[in-house]
């Protein structure tokens, strides 16, 4: 059966990007397998030339990581490429991909010639541990080179390509003043439970677009873990990849709680711990949510990077990690009676990281409430336009919210918002957006402000 390419939210970016007057090379970002390779393929046919060059593979068949060597004027590197791969790199009317780039350092140092010197050429580079290779060059292309972070399929973008399109336009228009009939919110809720048991590995929701079967995700899952697992041996030599993967596993078994270094093997100390979790977060398998005291904006000035939670980077390969129930899974009637809540609170987090601008990342935060003795916790503080606004995660349709109002008596902060099972709808100065909505959370309140 041939891959049809599979839609992304991203394609759009790269159209106005094709069209800009004013055009930086691009560097797609993101962890392996999340799709930055087929989807630079698929924007290639926009072009009458394409020209691939893949560093890992293409310098042992021609050498081609010594044109880069010999200096970084960009028509030379041009023509000697048109040469190797016999294909005419014209401006405006050729796509220059450069892939797993991190292979060569000079080519990543030569992309920022390519904006000074031949802006008028289309240039994307990817890699797979692509952040490694820009620990090694720390002035690197600053202002010349734009940045895009892909992810894997968000909520949204699996309704898309999964035929639910028009559910997917109805989320963009409802809100808590607009909720929805019993019947479309029941709908959405079946989606979104099939949505956790795939995840949003490009390969997973290919299979299951095809009308695969949940088992035959379920193996390809198990295989993008194996190839998760051999990629540990490349992040750094002289950290063991037995270590990288307890720590790993320790990050998935402490989700939806602050992480104890202490938990993750009693074998490592402390400084081991935050070394395997910095090198799983520069590889995009992990990603960070702080504790911030959320007093003012911008959130970071109070943050503090002694309290973290770390969230794996898909729900499916979470629930695979995990073994979870499949058929407790669907019959369930709230994620809190499957995993008491951690793949809701992952589900959101991974949302809100992928619902934000693609260059621009934002940073996830937290909030708990410093007194001793406190269990006050807020899953997730956002900022929507100047204000900061509290976001907890129920995994059913029930539970208190004393922490949240806590919070904003403390803060003195008009509104929070309840992400559950239930439909859209208000309660006192709380908003709830189901779970299947979160990425509305951002663009519903930037609208509103």
């Amino acid at each position: 059966m041939s891959k049809e390419y599979l839609q992304r939210a991203i394609d759009k970016e790269l159209l106005d990007w094709k069209t800009s007057s004013i055009r930086k090379p691009l560097l797609l970002r993101g962890a392996r397998q999340v799709g930055k390779s087929s989807t630079v393929r698929e924007f290639g046919k926009q072009f009458e030339n394409f020209v691939e060059v893949n560093f890992e593979k293409d310098d042992l068949l021609f050498g081609v990581n010594a044109v880069f060597e010999r200096g970084s004027d960009p028509k030379r590197i041009c023509d000697e490429l048109s040469l190797i791969y016999r294909q005419p790199i014209v401006a405006g009317r050729t796509l220059l991909f450069l892939d797993e780039i991190q292979t060569c350092i000079p080519a990543i140092s030569a992309l920022r010639y390519f904006y000074e010197e031949y802006p008028e050429l289309h240039v994307i580079a990817a890699g797979s541990l692509l952040e490694f290779a820009l620990q090694e060059i720390p002035s690197f292309g600053v202002g010349r080179i734009r940045p895009l972070f892909l992810y894997p399929f968000s909520f949204d973008e699996y309704l898309r390509v999964t035929g639910s399109e028009m559910l997917a336009d109805a989320l963009q228009k409802a809100s808590p003043e607009k909720p929805f009939s019993d019947t479309v919110h029941s709908r959405c809720l079946q989606e979104l439970v099939r949505f956790t048991l795939i995840g949003g590995m490009p390969e997973v929701v290919a299979i299951h677009a095809r009308g695969g079967s949940l088992l035959e995700c379920q193996q390809v899952l198990d295989d993008l873990m194996l190839s998760l697992y051999a990629d540990f041996s490349k992040y750094k030599e002289r950290v063991p990849a037995s270590r990288i993967r307890e720590v790993f596993s320790s990050v998935v078994h402490q989700t939806g709680e602050k992480f104890t270094y202490t938990k993750a093997s009693p074998d490592l100390n402390r400084l081991q711990v935050k070394e395997s979790l910095e090198l799983l977060e520069l590889a995009g398998v992990i990603h960070s949510v702080t504790h911030t005291s959320a007093n003012g904006l911008p959130l970071a000035a109070e943050m503090n990077t002694k309290h973290r939670k770390f969230l794996i980077f898909d729900v499916g390969i979470y629930q695979r990690f995990l073994r979870l129930d499949l058929g407790q899974l669907l019959t369930a009637e709230s994620l809190e009676q499957v995993n008491k809540g951690a793949l809701a609170e992952l589900f959101v987090g991974l949302e809100l990281l992928k619902s934000a601008p693609s260059n621009f990342p934002i940073e996830l935060y937290y909030w708990q409430r410093e007194k001793p003795g406190s269990s006050a916790e807020v899953d997730y503080v956002v900022q929507c336009n100047s204000d900061i606004v509290p976001v907890e995660v129920k995994s059913g349709t029930k539970g208190s919210m004393q922490s949240m109002f806590q919070f904003l008596s403390e803060k003195n902060y008009e509104y929070g918002i309840r992400c559950s099972m239930e439909n859209f709808g208000k309660f006192q100065n709380i908003k709830i957006y189901p779970l299947y909505a979160v990425s509305r959370i951002g663009k519903q309140e930037n609208q509103e402000s």
